[in-house]
């Protein structure tokens, strides 16, 4: 059973503080955190686990730069389906999200059903990708594929005013 989600509106002005300063910076230890606020350690502790508890910071990432492994070549997929039984899409939706080289897979309402970002070594391992990872799948009607040439990162959802 999914937890419940708190409301905007239970976030109080520390909890947001707290969010504020771990969005510019996620590798700030909790006594850095605790100083920068002016709260106690254990205050400061006990508020970022309960964000965490209540599903509010939901988890810690590594980013890394696909070009320097070896797969500087990035690409979104859109994926849309024939049918769409539950079990088909769920069934797909896990599978594909699950293949190695997605960097993101998105369940999107609209002509597409899936949108898939990749990262692969080249066109042939991308032409190779939606062949053997993707079209496989008898429910899979049609593909689009779009180079990636850049991507920056949006500024977040936490208001401009907190941070």
């Amino acid at each position: 059973m999914a937890k419940a989600q708190p409301s905007a509106a239970a976030l109080d002005t520390v909890d947001r503080r707290i969010l504020s300063e771990l969005a510019d910076n996620p590798e700030l230890t909790n006594k850095a955190l605790a100083t920068r606020l002016g709260l106690a350690e254990s205050t400061c502790a006990y508020r970022v686990r309960a964000l965490r508890d209540n599903g509010v910071i939901v988890g810690r990432r590594l980013d890394v730069d696909a070009s320097s492994l070896g797969y500087p070549l990035q690409a979104l997929i859109k994926v849309r389906l024939g049918s769409h039984s539950k079990e088909h899409v769920e069934r797909l939706y896990d599978d594909l999200a699950a293949t190695p080289g997605v960097i993101q897979a998105f369940h999107v309402a609209g002509a597409d059903d899936f949108y898939l970002h990749v990262a692969v070594e080249d066109a042939e391992a991308l032409r190779d990708f939606v062949l053997h990872h993707v079209t496989v799948y008898r429910v899979v009607r049609q593909t689009e594929t779009q180079l990636v040439f850049d991507r920056r990162e949006g500024p977040g959802v936490l208001p401009r005013e907190t941070r």
